[in-house]
Parts: structure tokens; sequence; C-alpha cells
């Protein structure tokens, strides 16, 4: 899930970047920048978490920002900025890694009830 977070984080970095120079969009794309990389960040966080309680907090946080992106991706898409091409690419990649945080929160909350 780290190497997935980071590398989705570079697609959203890359597509703030051609918003902002090729479409002059400021507002969503910031948005999208934000929650974004935020995934990764939190996904890293939670690598060192003091406990499976502070862990499944981190991922649900991140899971929080991972579903906030894939509304700032449609949104960028039902506003034409992006084509129906990259909003599937980069949509695809967003729905990927809530369900691998999902996966790994309810393998946690098993481990809590054990």
């Amino acid at each position: 899930m780290k190497e997935k977070s980071i590398a989705f984080a570079l697609r959203v970095v890359n597509a703030y970047k051609f918003l902002t120079k090729e479409k002059n969009e400021f507002v969503l794309s910031k948005q999208l920048l934000r929650c974004g990389t935020a995934i990764g960040a939190l996904v890293r966080e939670a690598e060192y978490a003091q406990s499976v309680l502070d862990f499944i907090s981190k991922m649900s946080i991140a899971l929080k920002e991972t579903n906030e992106t894939e509304y700032w991706i449609t949104l960028l898409k039902e506003s034409e900025y992006i084509d129906e091409d990259v909003y599937s690419s980069i949509l695809n990649d967003c729905q990927e890694l809530l369900k691998l945080l999902i996966s790994s929160i309810n393998t946690s909350k098993k481990k809590l009830k054990k």
C-alpha cells in the first residue's frame, strides 16, 4: 500500500501541474492535491502507530481522504477539466486504494476482537 499511495500521490501532483499550467484551474486542483497527497502521508504515519487503535485511526483518516479525492476527481471530470480517459485511469487507482484501505482497516479490527 505504501508504494501504491506514493505512486498515486505522484499522479495527483502531475495532474495538479497540468491543471494549473494548461487549464488555469487553481481551486479544484488544489483540493485534489491536498487530499490526494495526504493519503500516502497518513499511510506512512500508520506504519509507526502506537497501537492497533492508533493504526486504525490513521488508516481511517486516509480512507476519508481517499473518498474525498474521488469526489474531486469526479468534479474535475464533470466540469470538463479532465477527459474520460484520464478520469477513468486515475479513478481506478483511487478506488484500488479505497479497497486496500478498507481491507487493512477491517483486518486490524478483527485483530482487536481476538
